[in-house]
């Protein structure tokens, strides 16, 4: 099993490499080509896909309460998570019920024999969704959760975290069960059978559309210009620098009605892996530092830690959303001390998927970020408005 996890990460590392450019052998020129055909079709499936639902050949449902849609144009890497995190916890602050719908990206499945027993024990053969939180109690690990869905459901109260790839399934038992009247459909601009209210749609300032070519050839999932289904764009990463306005600008002619809402992501503390114990970012001051991460975009971390003056004396990076073994971890640690490492620094999406271990000889903390907005502040609150009196 961790043979065939280790060789899909692998192949996904090579692919990534070659799309990016980084290997130029004949034999990667070749697939280049290959891949650039086949993003052809992808892009020719991809819009008769959204024009089968624009002349309602194929139905979209509506929820009966108001759905806010958080996505991307491009895989991973834009910094949705926090994004998402404060929109439900502005608006259940704000007095709306609110349910986040996730797919559980990568998460595992309910087994055969809990099939079986849900069948038997309620005579349905379809089972419900899975529940992560309940807005009170968080009911799933990270492994059946998903890393984004547990993240939220563990840093937010009074919001409900629902799992299913079906998420009208999940929509509908979130204000059946637990009363929502605000929906929050995670990764969600291409979820074209939900019909959203609001669509939001993410861009990375730092890297914002790759290659600009759409799967396989890059990165996008749909073509640039399909930025217009939108009606709030979050500049994600962004540094408030001159290319931003070009960006900016860039947007604009795809989209004219689009508000644009330019943020960071700011980190707020260290937060110490399982006893939670929380340290101001200046003990990274000079500290000697060994930082572990499986992010679309290990960059930015990295770069976080020597912002804040840390002395990098060993990283290692795995693939997005790899699963760490104990053994690895151990590794790691080892590595680490080797290195005269004083602390291990990861990310907290990469916190929830590390082992319990009785013993580290490194101490690991994480680092907690927030999003902070650098303008738009206004049709930021616009948008909360807009939604909370709909």
């Amino acid at each position: 099993m961790h043979k065939f996890k280790f060789d899909t990460e692998n192949l996904e590392q090579y692919f990534l490499e070659v799309i990016s450019g980084r290997r130029r052998k004949w034999l990667d020129r070749a697939l280049i080509n290959l891949l650039f055909i086949s993003s052809r079709f992808y892009r020719m499936a991809v819009q008769f896909r959204l024009w089968m639902y624009d002349k309602r050949v194929i139905r979209n449902h509506a929820l009966g309460c108001l759905v806010v849609s958080i996505g991307n144009l491009s895989c991973g890497g834009t910094g949705k998570t926090p994004v998402v995190e404060v929109f439900a916890r502005t608006l259940s602050g704000m007095g709306r019920k609110v349910a986040i719908l996730s797919r559980g990206y990568r998460s595992k499945k309910r087994s055969f024999k809990d099939k079986v027993l849900h069948a038997f024990r309620h005579g349905k053969i379809e089972p419900p969704p899975k529940v992560v939180s309940d807005g009170k109690n968080l009911l799933l690990n990270s492994e059946y959760a998903g890393d984004e869905p547990y993240m939220l459901a563990s840093n937010l109260r009074n919001v409900a975290v629902v799992v299913d790839k079906d998420r009208v399934k999940s929509g509908i038992y979130a204000i059946d069960h637990f009363q929502s009247d605000v929906i929050i459909l995670d990764d969600g601009f291409q979820y074209l059978m939900m019909k959203p209210h609001i669509n939001i749609v993410l861009v990375d300032a730092t890297d914002p559309f790759g290659n600009g070519h759409v799967l396989p050839r890059g990165i996008l999932r749909e073509p640039i210009k399909n930025i217009r289904r939108a009606d709030y764009i979050f500049l994600t990463k962004s540094d408030g620098s001159h290319r931003i306005n070009h960006l900016k600008r860039f947007i604009h002619k795809h989209t004219r009605r689009a508000e644009i809402i330019e943020c960071c992501h700011k980190p707020q503390h260290l937060v110490k892996f399982l006893t939670g114990e929380q340290l101001p970012l200046e003990k990274l001051y000079q500290a000697k530092v060994a930082a572990l991460s499986a992010i679309a975009r290990p960059d930015s971390f990295e770069r976080f830690l020597k912002d804040f003056g840390a002395e990098l004396v060993y990283t290692d990076r795995f693939a997005d959303h790899h699963r760490y073994t104990e053994q690895e971890i151990i590794d790691f640690v080892n590595q680490a001390k080797s290195a005269g490492a004083e602390m291990i620094v990861t990310t907290e999406k990469d916190a929830v998927r590390i082992p319990k271990m009785n013993r580290c000889d490194v101490p690991i903390y994480y680092l907690r970020i927030e999003i902070d907005i650098l303008s738009g502040k206004e049709s930021f609150d616009q948008c909360i408005s807009r939604i909370c009196f709909m």
